[in-house]
């Protein structure tokens, strides 16, 4: 997956749980879940906003570029 999400080294960093997270953002564990495990097709602008300003962090800290073939996301059934 080209695009990764970084959110756990950042929780781990700012030692904060996924549930204090949750709590915080107002983003339920199980959608916050699914973003730390790379398994999300997209996520709201307005959920990175309020993930970079609860975690004080730049959008480039929670997601990241790496080369490689497209993804295809067509036969997903997951929504993120």
């Amino acid at each position: 997956m080209p695009v990764r999400v970084n959110l756990d080294r950042v929780l781990l960093e700012r030692r904060m749980s996924l549930t204090e997270l949750s709590d915080r953002v107002g983003v339920t564990i199980a959608n916050l879940s699914i973003l730390k495990t790379g398994k999300a097709r997209a996520v709201r602008f307005s959920t990175l906003d309020a993930l970079c300003r609860e975690l004080q962090c730049q959008p480039g800290d929670l997601l990241s570029f790496e080369s490689g073939p497209p993804v295809s996301y067509e036969d997903d059934e997951l929504e993120g």
